[in-house]
Formats: C-alpha cells, structure tokens, sequence
C-alpha cells in the first residue's frame, strides 16, 4: 500500500508519462468523463456496488494526476490548458454530484483513503485507453483482485491495543444489563410511530423550545480547576445525575467539546470525529481534563496509545477499526458533528451505529453524546440516525424507554395533544438545545450582511447567457410537458409540481462534460469570477478592522484570493483538507498568535467545523453553500465563547445572477432548526435540496413574465 501511495504522490508531478497519441479528444479526458457518468447513472439508481466505487476512486485519482501534469507541461499553450482544465473540471463536478449522491463515496477523495487492487487495475486499464505511456511497475497489478463484498473493509488492530487487551484480558461483567427495561405496548402496537414522532417536532412545539429540564449546577468550576458558564455546568450535573444520553444541539460556539468531556465520567471515552478538528479534540481534552490521556488514531493506528482514557478517531478511517473499537470496553462514546451521520445508508453511518450498539451490549448505561449545533438540514427525518445511535429508536420503532414513555401518555397519533406530549417525550430523552442570545449575552450580537458585486467583462456576460440559456431550456422542457399530456384540463397560471419535476429532470440529465449549463457548473464559475472581487475587499477589511477570515469552497477560488493578498503584501495563513493534522495546526496557529498573520483563506467544508478563529471578528464568505448549515457553522468558527466583538459575516453576492437566488433560498432553509428545536412559530419551508429549489426558481420566473 506505500507502494501505491508513493505512485500517487509522483503522480502529481508526473512528466514520464506523456500520452502517446495527439492532444485532442482521444486523450485520457475523455475516457475519465465517460467512466464517471457510468458512474453517475449507477448512483441515480441506488448505492454504488464495488465495481462502481472501484471506478469512481480510479477516476479521482487520475484527474489529480492528469490535472497536476496538464499544469507542468509547457508544451501546452496557455489555450490548450486552460481547455484542457475546465474539461477537468467538469470530471471534478460530476464526481461531486455522484458523492453527493451516495456520501459513503466521499472517503475514497481523501488523502487516507486506501487503495485497493481493482482500483488500481481499473485505473490502469483507463491510461492505456487513454493512450497514456505507463512505468513499468504501473503495467503489473501485484495480484488478480480477490472478489470483494459490496463495502469492502480493510479491518485492523493496532498493536498498542493487543497490548492493552493482553494487559487486561476479562472485561467485568456489568451486571445491570440484566435490569433493562422491556417495552409494554398497548395502545400503540400497531402504530407506525416514526412519522407523527418527527412530525411533533414540526406541529407540537407549542412555543416551547427543544431542550430537556437540567438541574441547577452546584458549582461553575471543573475538577482541574477551569470555569464553566451556567449553561455548561447544567448539562455536566445533569450527567452527574445519571442522565445518559444527549443530543446536545446547542447554537455553534457554545462549547459542547467542553461540556462531553467534563460529562464524561465514564472512562475510556471513544470521541468520533471529522478529521479536521480532531488534534484539536486532543488539544481541548487536556485543558479541560487534564487528568486524563487522550491519544489520536492515525491511519493504521500505528502510533495509538493502547492505554489512553480517551480515544479520538475520525469519520474516514473508522472502516478499518470498527473491529476492535466496539469490543475495546468504553463506557461512553461522543460523536461530534452527529449530522454527518444523518444519512443511515452511508458508510460512517453504519459503523457508529455498529460500534454504539456493542458498547451497549457491553455496559447497561453508557454515556453517548451527539454534538451539533445544526441538528436538522433538509429535513426533521435528519434526527433519525441520531436518535438510533443514542439509542432511543431502533430501526423500526421506539425502544423501550421512549415507548414506555408514550404508552404513559395515555393517547394515539390520532389523538389531539399527542403531537405535544410525544415531542416532549423524546426531549426528555436528552435533547439539550440552547441559543447564545439566551445563555451567553456577553458573546457579542452577529450579522450577515450581503455585499453585491457586478461581474463585468467577458466572463460576467457569459455567465449571464449561460444561465439565460439554461432558463430557455427549462421553458421549452416545461412546455413540451404540457404539450404531451393528453385528457386533462388546461393549465391554468403555472404547474408548480411541474416545475419541480422539470428542475429535477434537469439536474438528473445534465452534467458539466457536455455543451450545456447546470445549476453546478454554474454556480463553479460565478465563484471563480467573485475571487478576485471578494479577496479584494477582504483585503480592505484586513487593513481597516484586523484579522479576517476567507471562506470559499473550492481550490482555485483559494488560490487566486492568496494572490490578491500576496499582491496586498497581506501575509496569510490557510486550512485546506489536503493538509495533514500538523501542518493545519501550524496555520491556525500562526493565525491566531501571529500579529503579522491578516487573512486565513478556509476551506468551507475543510474548516467549517470545530474551530476556533475567534481572534477575528469578520468572516468573508466568497462563495455560497448549498446548505444554511454549512454557512452557519462556517460563521460560528468565529461568533462562540471568547469573542469580544460583534461579529458580521460579509456574504459576496453576485448581483443578476443565479447567486442572488441561492442566497434567498439559503436563508429561507435556516427557519428549519429554529420550528423544530426553538419553538419558532416561523412556517416551515420545504425541505427539498436548494440546488432542485434554484432550478424551480429559475423556471417559476420565466413562467412568470
């Protein structure tokens, strides 16, 4: 496996390997642009067999090395490679749409990623159609790839655990799990319980917010010495009080990584989080417990320590260690970030719910958190997985302290006041939500303020004409639907179901590889045309107000605001997912204690959580997400506890375009949490994705005229 990764990483640089047939279509683009619509088209019916994964990870991995050489070569002209890249770039937007599709495909992009031997063969196989000239280690494939099941898991254990485990080889029997609670269904065996449960959290709030009732703390001040707020210490005795479970849903910047840890009394603690932040989870875990070790898995766990209180794991590499970390013996696990997990079909999803189920099996009360302060995203449905993983629901009904709990309420789904009693019933569960403007008033107020730019020139007009261009399509598209129904009564006004049907037919047939436009690559160059726009007044921030922080999602649009800043003489600092643990440990912290240091130029999906930037009080958010999560926990890196300033997140917008809709539908998508978890009397909105809502938008208009 080095092997192959040092193979990757020449990859970047390759010169040796140099096509043997004319640059122009018969090229290894097009062979990589015709093996991910395949795979595009298998995502749209299901989840992706092995055959399709082994595809997309081979095509990832090509498109990195054809775009590192295609970079390199000088025999290019500048034509050519700029040709040569925006095909490239619509490989890149295909294989997000398809990841988008089936998430449990998104750990095959990461650096940690292995790579399996039919990957390697199918990868091979496309550069000898593509004409490309292979190393002779690249044309033997080490052996015949061995069948492999549909999630292929590469299982380890780490050394340093055999040792533990021959240190300590019988775990104590925990005798209470004799004295579980059994269900005892009455009015409610035959109901189907999960649609009214989700839908009390639409209809049953009642005003009241989704918190449970927590004790008064009896002291603000942690065993190694370190202050609480108020709204800290109440959860820490509420777990003190024996209280168990906790989707701890508190607004972004409250502290929930200090409120696990100080709850936890329940050791060892296995803590499953993203990858970006979880040397930081190290980090808070000795200020806040200092008494306790903690040790982070890396890769194969080679540098593990076997005897650590406090185990810190990430999402991507959990398939190679779900093994040993379910029969380890923790008596509590922490997943942080818990709406990554939200889709139950995807990878990381199974094996938390895996892992969580065998430590119950193993100890009759765990303590098992969820974090996150953006619970909800699409839909209520979003808590399901959480809700499994704590333990309150199994995959077809409530377990028996929920629905012993409902049983008490003496009603049926059918009932009035069972959609009130029945929310208050899973708050008590554990769910623990508090805003910052009700338990934190000394954080400073936020605002998001729009800032519109015009994008002139050449490329402002063509984007303008794609996206007239696209809106034509969809009317046609429209009409000829209209057209082709036959024994109904004419339409009156417009068909708004069939509006989101067009829209979504759209986003199902197009792709970036073709002569069209979509609502992706669309959206891809308004960001690459903000760049310039957006660093520049960041730039301006930097020399009036201090320290800003840059939030874009993709690369290029990184790299050209760094050379507006390096143009400025700003000097900056950046966090990027392709950055090991200790190199963006580095850059967060030159940021925050360097003077020197203006801007941090992020990654929207690789520093969007469980960060700490608030030395700035001005965030610059240069392209839009696709979700008003994403933007929130982008913001809250900046607006949380230690922040001394107000706060104002200066949104780039590009005025007449499809970018002005995105961020009304963003905006409209935040009312989901505040209903479902505030008590929020606010309508809520329809949680289709908001790339469907933008391409409805874009056709309700043009009907409209």
């Amino acid at each position: 496996m080095a092997r192959s990764g040092t193979r990757r990483a020449a990859g970047g640089t390759r010169t040796a390997s140099r096509r043997t047939r004319p640059l122009d279509n018969d090229g290894v683009i097009p062979v990589l642009a015709r093996a991910v619509r395949e795979v595009e088209a298998a995502a749209q019916r299901g989840p992706l067999k092995a055959s399709n994964r082994s595809k997309f990870q081979a095509v990832a991995l090509l498109m990195r090395e054809e775009r590192a050489r295609v970079k390199a070569d000088q025999e290019l002209t500048d034509a050519q490679r700029a040709e040569q890249l925006k095909r490239l770039d619509g490989v890149a937007t295909i294989l997000a749409k398809t990841a988008a599709r089936d998430t449990s495909v998104i750990q095959l992009l990461t650096e940690e990623a292995s790579v399996s031997e039919a990957t390697r063969t199918v990868k091979r196989d496309m550069m000898i159609a593509g004409g490309m000239e292979l190393q002779p280690e690249e044309l033997v494939i080490a052996a015949e790839p061995s069948p492999v099941v549909e999630s292929p898991v590469r299982s380890v254990v780490p050394q340093a655990v055999v040792q533990r485990q021959l240190a300590n080889p019988f775990l104590p029997p925990d005798f209470a799990l004799a004295d579980q609670p059994v269900a005892h269904p009455r009015r409610l065996a035959n109901w189907e319980l999960f649609g009214p449960l989700f839908k009390s959290f639409e209809y049953g709030a009642g005003g009241g917010a989704a918190s449970m009732p927590l004790p008064e703390p009896s002291t603000l001040h942690s065993k190694s010495g370190t202050t609480l707020m108020k709204h800290q210490a109440e959860l820490v005795a509420a777990a003190s009080h024996g209280h168990r479970t906790f989707l701890l849903a508190d607004e972004p910047g409250l502290g929930k990584t200090a409120q696990s840890l100080l709850a936890a009394d329940a050791f060892p603690l296995l803590v499953v989080v993203p990858n970006v932040v979880k040397t930081n989870w190290a980090r808070e875990a000795e200020r806040w417990v200092p008494n306790r070790r903690a040790t982070v898995i890396h890769g194969d766990g080679g540098d593990l320590d076997g005897f650590a209180d406090i185990v810190i794991v990430n999402y991507e590499i959990l398939d190679r260690h779900a093994g040993w970390l379910g029969s380890f013996g923790f008596k509590g696990m922490v997943v942080d970030e818990a709406h990554f997990i939200k889709n139950k079909d995807s990878q990381r999803s199974r094996f938390v719910l895996q892992i969580a189920e065998k430590i119950r099996s193993r100890v009759a009360a765990p303590l098992l958190m969820a974090l996150t302060g953006t619970p909800l995203i699409n839909s209520v449905e979003d808590f399901r997985t959480i809700w499994e993983y704590l333990g309150w629901i199994d995959d077809k009904k409530p377990r028996a302290k929920l629905m012993n709990e409902l049983e008490d309420i003496g009603l049926t789904p059918a009932d009035p006041g069972f959609f009130v009693e029945a929310r208050k019933a899973v708050i008590d569960q554990g769910i623990v939500r508090r805003r910052k403007v009700d338990v934190a008033a000394d954080i400073p107020a936020r605002r998001i303020a729009d800032i519109p730019v015009e994008l002139d020139g050449e490329e402002g007009r063509s984007i303008r004409d794609a996206e007239r261009e696209l809106t034509a399509k969809l009317v046609r598209r429209y009409h000829q639907a209209i057209d082709a129904r036959t024994g109904q009564d004419p339409v009156v006004g417009i068909d708004h179901k069939l509006v989101r049907q067009v829209a979504r037919w759209e986003l199902e047939d197009q792709d970036a590889s073709s002569t069209g436009e979509n609502v992706f690559s669309m959206v891809r160059r308004i960001g690459r045309a903000k760049a310039q726009l957006a660093a520049d007044y960041a730039a301006q921030l930097a020399s009036n107000v201090g320290k800003v922080v840059f939030f874009a999602k993709h690369l290029d649009v990184m790299d050209q605001a760094e050379e507006v800043f390096a143009r400025r003489h700003l000097k900056t600092a950046t966090v990027r997912g392709d950055q090991t643990p200790a190199q963006r440990t580095a850059e967060i912290d030159a940021f925050v204690n360097d003077p020197e240091v203006a801007v941090i130029v992020c990654s929207l999906t690789a520093a969007g959580v469980g960060l700490n930037l608030q030395v700035s009080s001005n965030v610059v958010l240069a392209e839009l997400s696709w979700t008003s999560a994403e933007q929130t926990q982008a913001i809250d890196r900046v607006h949380r506890i230690g922040q001394e300033e107000p706060v104002t997140a200066w949104r780039i917008i590009a005025a007449q375009t499809i970018d002005t809709k995105i961020a009304e539908l963003i905006d409209s998508k935040a009312s989901l949490a505040a209903r479902a978890l505030d008590g929020s009397d606010e309508e809520l909105v329809d949680s289709g994705d908001i790339q469907l809502d933008a391409m409805a938008a874009l056709l309700t208009e043009a009907l409209s005229r």
